[in-house]
């Protein structure tokens, strides 16, 4: 019985993970290092093998070991995070020929692979018709949905809204949509983009989301819900991203005025 006063201890299975976790931040376990066996992590500590079991889901849940089927359980490589930010859209960056993904995955040494998962007419949610200021009651807007990957591994999903009107009959409603993409297009339609303005979030994903991300349990997401302003002040492209928390880093050099 815990008397008044006294912290209370935590469970075994959360003592055996955070010994096993200072092993890991200490070095004493490398990256690519296999844990030993539940059996023998039941005997080292004296628990039952369940109670072992449980301790390693607490590992796996932090990110910090990933177990491979038929192999065992090993610990993580860390993670290079894929950086994005205030510079993503500038003129220096376009003239590579490169989208922000493929320049920063060609930067980490990684192919990309993108999927056009969809491109449809749809009725938007309320928040992209408020800041593309078209209807949220009738189907004003084309949505894009796009799959980025890194070397096969999913990274973020994009969802990507342009108003209908302008859209209609050009290359924004086909895959390929052209020399420097959907801004190439957008500034044919007299949209040059001049400011952006990103809304940061943490969330826990959605089942969706935690499935095309390939998500460990416990892993969130960051959610970027971007605007593109014209020379005129105008938003004229939406995109929501949903990052991998655990690959991606946002950088931001901002003037202070």
């Amino acid at each position: 019985m815990t008397t008044p006063g006294t912290p209370s201890q935590p469970p075994p299975s959360r003592r055996i993970a955070e010994a096993l976790r200072a092993e890991i931040e200490s070095g004493q376990l490398s990256p690519g290092d296999k844990l030993m066996s539940e059996r023998a992590l039941a005997e080292r500590y004296g628990t039952a093998r369940n109670t072992a079991r449980e301790a390693i889901r607490i590992l796996a849940e932090q990110g910090l070991v990933t177990a491979k089927h038929g192999r065992g359980v090993f610990v993580r490589e860390p993670q290079r995070l894929f950086r994005f930010g205030s510079d993503r859209y500038s003129s220096k960056n376009r003239e590579t020929g490169l989208t922000p993904f493929r320049l920063e995955a060609r930067r980490q040494g990684k192919t990309a692979r993108i999927e056009v998962v969809s491109i449809e007419v749809e009725t938007p949610p309320k928040d992209i018709a408020e800041r593309l200021h078209v209807p949220a009651d009738e189907a004003s807007v084309v949505h894009r949905e796009n799959h980025y990957f890194a070397d096969d591994e999913p990274v973020q999903i994009v969802s990507t809204y342009l108003r209908w009107d302008e859209a209609e009959g050009t290359l924004l409603m086909q895959p390929k949509s052209g020399p420097h993409g959907i801004y190439g297009r957008l500034e044919e339609l007299g949209h040059v983009m001049r400011r952006v303005r990103d809304e940061i979030s943490a969330r826990m994903p959605t089942p969706h989301e935690a499935a095309v991300l390939d998500l460990l349990p416990g892993v969130p997401v960051l959610e970027v819900l971007h605007t593109s302003l014209d020379q005129d002040g105008t938003p004229f492209e939406v995109s929501r991203y949903v990052h991998r928390a655990d690959q991606t880093g946002l950088l931001y050099e901002l003037p202070v005025e």
